[in-house]
């Protein structure tokens, strides 16, 4: 039961950072009643389970309804609250809310205009008619909609109206470029708050000693959580400094694909010149109910992305990355395991008795790296390199998932536009709510994306299409989140085992 409340307690922590960072800005809503009625569909889950024990089955009208109810009140609730406009500029404002998060709260009963006269006059020379045929310019809150019609390639409009723009406001103006509920793309001129600050000398380092002093700090607590998996109790090691090196194996595995997959992400940010700290990683002290060492690690993005080609090659790295550095640390680590017999209890979360069965990928790679030996009757009792690559897998099939700012949710974000990325991430938790009445393990992944804002933010420019090699590379890596969560055929389970 304490699980529980431990899990509620850190979802409700994130989901009241994630409200006050991304949606504080748009709604007038207070966030403490759009955290409430997020949290709703864990508190009722948790309540039938502190009133009714673990072992009950939720009603299916109670694990359904919250999880249905609850976004689309939370969804009229920031509508509600959102700043009156007048009437217009109703159409900008319906046409364009990702443009509006960009900006800090304002007066709701002005429009303010940020440039004069004079610089309406000069704004017109920036769209070429044979570029963007300008037709008007609405004013919202400290930004300015262009609309038009499209007269060239959305790469060549947008670096055209943009250098246009720096040509004569300078950095004054961020400009985005997107397409608005009725197909047609618009731009959007929103002042550019990074202008304002001094530059960092280095804007891609970040914080170097807090991200430092966290890298060794998990080293430390993964390490333990490695020798707590071996079944020594870390309080011995004032006695014995010896039994580190049964912690190290675990440790340094988990650090090697954690770091992997951040720097990628970091690489791939600092190739389209995206500001960006170093990794951050979340250390943790083992505990009975989460004996891992860490919640995993993060980078931040402190500049726009600039298009939807960078937003699927940041996104896409990490997994990729992580993934190909799990692969060789799972094979050793499979090979390093012990055969165990089946049970009941056998599954891919009981690392004494773990079931490759529970996954297409990890049955194919148990089966090759241990062969003829490894039947439909056993299990592994997992070696602590093979705990540290099982996470790996976990942990990149969960950056793969298509909701909202998940790894998953950038590429299908590039792939297939904001909108429809945002579909696409619904559908998901649908996918994955379903998937958790046949494997209960995969009920803890349907309420962590629940939590999960279901719309990405836009790209600058998030018009340009990706090219044919990168749509490849997308629909091949989620057949690789498919391969992962799903189970073999009983068919393809007789042929491998």
């Amino acid at each position: 039961m304490t699980f529980w409340f431990i899990l509620l307690g850190i979802l409700g922590f994130f989901t009241y950072v994630t409200l006050q960072q991304r949606v504080a800005k748009i709604t007038r809503t207070p966030v403490w009643l759009l955290w409430l009625v997020m949290m709703t569909p864990a508190l009722i889950w948790t309540g039938w389970i502190l009133v009714n024990g673990e072992e009950s089955q939720i009603p299916l009208l109670l694990l359904l309804g919250p999880f249905f109810i609850c976004p689309v009140l939370y969804w009229g609730l920031i509508q509600w609250g959102r700043p009156a406009i007048p009437s217009t500029h109703e159409t900008a404002a319906a046409d364009a809310p990702e443009a509006s998060s960009i900006l800090a709260k304002d007066d709701p009963k002005t429009v303010l205009k940020p440039i004069n006269r004079e610089e309406e006059v000069t704004l017109q020379t920036c769209f070429p008619w044979s570029i963007f045929y300008l037709q008007n310019v609405e004013y919202r809150p400290q930004a300015l909609i262009c609309r038009g019609q499209l007269r060239s390639s959305p790469e060549v409009a947008y670096q055209t109206i943009r250098e246009n723009v720096e040509s004569h406001f300078g950095d004054r103006f961020l400009v985005i470029f997107q397409e608005g509920l009725n197909g047609k793309p618009f731009f959007a001129l929103v002042p550019n708050a990074q202008a304002q600050t001094p530059k960092q000398s280095h804007p891609g380092i970040g914080n170097i000693p807090l991200a430092v002093g966290l890298l060794l700090l998990t080293v430390v607590t993964t390490t333990l959580a490695g020798i707590t998996l071996t079944g020594i109790d870390p309080a011995e090691l004032p006695q014995d400094l010896s039994i580190v090196a049964l912690g190290l194996p675990y440790g340094l595995g988990l650090m090697l694909i954690l770091g992997i997959h951040e720097a990628a992400h970091y690489l791939a940010a600092r190739r389209y010149k995206i500001r960006a700290t170093l990794p951050y990683f979340i250390p943790v002290l083992p505990l009975p109910i989460f004996p891992f060492g860490t919640f995993g690690a993060f980078i931040q993005m402190r500049s726009p992305i600039p298009n939807r080609k960078a937003l699927f090659d940041v996104g896409i790295s990490g997994p990729l990355a992580g993934f190909l550095a799990t692969l060789p640390v799972l094979a050793w680590g499979f090979s390093q395991s012990t055969l165990v017999s089946r049970t009941d209890l056998s599954s891919i979360l009981n690392f004494d008795s773990f079931d490759p069965q529970a996954s297409l990928l990890l049955a194919i790679l148990s089966r090759l790296v241990i062969g003829n030996q490894l039947t439909l009757d056993q299990a592994l009792d997992l070696h602590p390199v093979a705990i540290a690559g099982c996470i790996g897998i976990v942990i990149t099939a969960l950056n793969l998932m298509p909701v909202g700012q998940l790894d998953g949710g950038h590429i299908v974000h590039a792939m297939f536009g904001q909108r429809m990325g945002a579909a696409i991430g619904q559908v998901a938790r649908i996918l994955v709510l379903v998937l958790s009445f046949v494997r209960q393990e995969y009920l803890l992944w349907a309420i962590l994306l629940l939590f999960i804002p279901a719309m990405d933010e836009p790209a600058l420019n998030d018009v340009s299409e990706l090219d044919n090699r990168r749509d490849l590379l997308g629909l091949v890596t989620l057949a690789l989140l498919v391969l992962i969560i799903l189970p073999p055929p009983p068919l393809l389970s007789r042929f491998l085992f």
